[in-house]
């Protein structure tokens, strides 16, 4: 069975478990990461989109619980809690911080599996009416036109959002000025190239005051932009 646009990160501290839940996953067809320590955990999960995350209460720098509280302020990614304890206080916690499931080491890595494609399951038919949808670092709410960097939220114009908006639509793609003026301005907007340049560069120092580090704008000299999530 093959799943290639599923993606699952492990956190997990002991290597023994990660290698076994690894191995589970992609033996399924899964594509599956491992980190080890949670802030190396939310540092991935910002740059990338995971469709399914299994996480471990007890990590060495910071709980389990902790992760989940920090990741819900800019994700909505399914949450499987793994823990070396099976009181209720602690699943209790764990779902009324946004956790979708919790077990109790030691576990059956063939129902963990099951319940990372439940997870999947049960995600995929909303996707596409959700509120938020997740692209990497990027969270965009089309119906609500709001855009997300990280955790922040970005104060965008009329037609810096439309901007954002259809760069979202592609990620990666380099798209001409001419095609995300198409995509974003009505027909009796300025049509001077300059128009679109202007956009960028006020998004990107918007960008950089939400936090970004290196500009997730990339300009193709004679072709256009692409947006980096």
């Amino acid at each position: 069975m093959s799943h290639p646009l599923h993606n699952v990160l492990v956190v997990e501290d002991e290597t023994a478990i990660a290698d076994t839940v690894l191995y589970a996953l992609r033996s399924e067809g899964y594509g599956a990461e491992h980190c080890l320590l949670g802030g190396q955990a939310l540092a991935r999960l910002r740059q990338h989109a995971f469709d399914v995350v299994v996480l471990d209460v007890g990590l060495p720098d910071m709980s389990g619980f902790e992760v989940c509280r920090t990741l819900r302020t800019f994700s909505e990614v399914p949450v499987i809690f793994l823990t070396a304890r099976n009181d209720e206080f602690d699943r209790v916690l764990g779902l009324e911080l946004g956790a979708d499931d919790y077990m109790a080491k030691p576990f059956s890595p063939r129902e963990l599996v099951a319940r990372v494609r439940a997870r999947l399951r049960r995600a995929a038919a909303p996707a596409e009416t959700s509120g938020w949808q997740q692209h990497g670092r990027f969270a965009i709410d089309r119906e609500g036109s709001r855009i997300r960097f990280g955790d922040q939220p970005l104060d965008l114009t009329r037609y810096e959002y439309a901007l954002m908006a259809a760069l979202l639509q592609r990620p990666g793609a380099i798209l001409s000025r001419a095609q995300l003026m198409d995509r974003g301005w009505d027909s009796d907007a300025d049509s001077a190239d300059r128009t679109v340049d202007t956009h960028v560069k006020t998004l990107r120092a918007k960008l950089r005051a939400a936090g970004a580090e290196t500009d997730p704008i990339r300009t193709h000299r004679g072709l256009g932009y692409a947006l980096e999530v």
